[in-house]
């Protein structure tokens, strides 16, 4: 279980740099001037292939997870409600992997009406959802 435990870790290491890089990318798209097409397709071209890419490292991520899950027996019995708010928080960053994809489409459709500071704030979110994961995860606070 410890190889299943240490690419589970790599993998959603990876999924989250991914979420981390991807709205820097829609931080560029937004700053975008006007009449500047090549730039924005190469940024469009960019996030895509990243979105996809962070797709790709999220399935492992979540196969690995679940089986981990399943073999430690986790979240059944008393004293495992970190392991629920970490589901929780699982929850949420896919939720957010979903977010990144439909900006994006409406970034490539050009109906996006989001600021450069608005995807500067939006940015930010991976973060917390990591950070909440490895304190479940480590801490086990309850």
């Amino acid at each position: 279980m410890l190889w299943v435990k240490a690419f589970h870790v790599v993998f959603v290491a990876s999924w989250f740099a991914g979420l981390f890089y991807l709205p820097r990318i829609f931080v560029n798209l937004a700053m975008v001037p006007p009449g500047s097409e090549a730039e924005r397709e190469r940024l469009l071209l960019m996030a895509r292939k990243l979105l996809r890419f962070a797709t790709l490292l999220a399935l492992p991520a979540l196969a690995l997870g679940a089986w981990l899950w399943l073999g430690y027996g986790i979240g059944r019995g008393g004293g495992n409600g970190w392991m629920h708010a970490k589901l929780a928080v699982v929850a949420l960053t896919l939720g957010y992997h979903h977010a990144c994809a439909v900006l994006l489409r409406r970034l490539a459709a050009g109906t996006s009406r989001r600021s450069h500071r608005w995807f500067r704030w939006f940015n930010e979110l991976p973060v917390l959802l990591l950070t909440a994961a490895v304190i479940l995860v480590v801490v086990k606070p309850f």
